[in-house]
C-alpha cells in the first residue's frame, strides 16, 4: 500500500505540473482568441492545445518517475498506448468543457455575473480532476509492469 501511495503522490506532482502547463496555455489562448473566433470555439481550441502540449510532458515525466516501465511493450508501443489513453482523456476533457461552456452560453444571467474566461478556468479545473482519475487508472492498467 505504501508503494501505491508513493506512486499516487508522484502522479499528483507530475499531474500538477502538467496541469499548470495545460491551464496556462488553455486560458491564455482563450483570452486571446475569444474576441477573434468566438468564446465557444476559443474554449475548445485552447483546451486542445494546452492538453496536447501537456500530454508530451506528462508522458516523459510519468514514464521516468511514476510508473514502472513494462519493457515487453517497447517504447514505441508504450507511447502509442499512452497517446491513445490520452486521446480518450482529451475527449473527456473536451466534453466536460463543452458542457460547461454550453451552460454558460445558454444562461444570460451567468454572462452578466461571471466573465467567460473565469467560467472557462473553473470548467477546466473540473475537467482536469475527472481526467486525472481516468489517467491514473488507465495508465496503471495498460502501461505499468504488473
Amino acid at each position: 500500500m505504501n508503494k501505491l501511495l508513493a506512486q499516487i503522490i508522484k502522479f499528483g506532482f507530475v499531474g500538477g505540473l502538467c496541469f499548470v502547463i495545460d491551464f496556462a496555455i488553455s486560458t491564455g489562448l482563450v483570452a486571446v482568441l475569444r474576441n477573434i473566433i468566438g468564446e465557444d470555439l476559443a474554449a475548445l481550441i485552447g483546451a486542445f492545445c494546452g492538453f496536447t502540449i501537456s500530454v508530451v510532458v506528462n508522458y516523459i515525466l510519468s514514464m521516468k518517475y511514476v510508473f514502472t516501465r513494462n519493457e515487453e511493450l517497447g517504447r514505441k508501443k508504450e507511447f502509442v498506448i499512452f497517446v491513445i489513453l490520452s486521446l480518450i482523456g482529451l475527449g473527456i476533457n473536451e466534453l466536460v468543457i463543452w458542457i460547461c461552456t454550453g451552460v454558460y452560453s445558454a444562461n444570460a444571467n451567468l454572462a452578466e455575473k461571471i466573465d467567460f474566461v473565469a467560467w472557462f478556468a473553473a470548467s477546466k479545473i473540473v475537467a482536469t480532476a475527472i481526467v486525472m482519475v481516468y489517467n491514473f487508472i488507465s495508465r496503471k492498467i495498460f502501461l505499468e509492469k504488473h
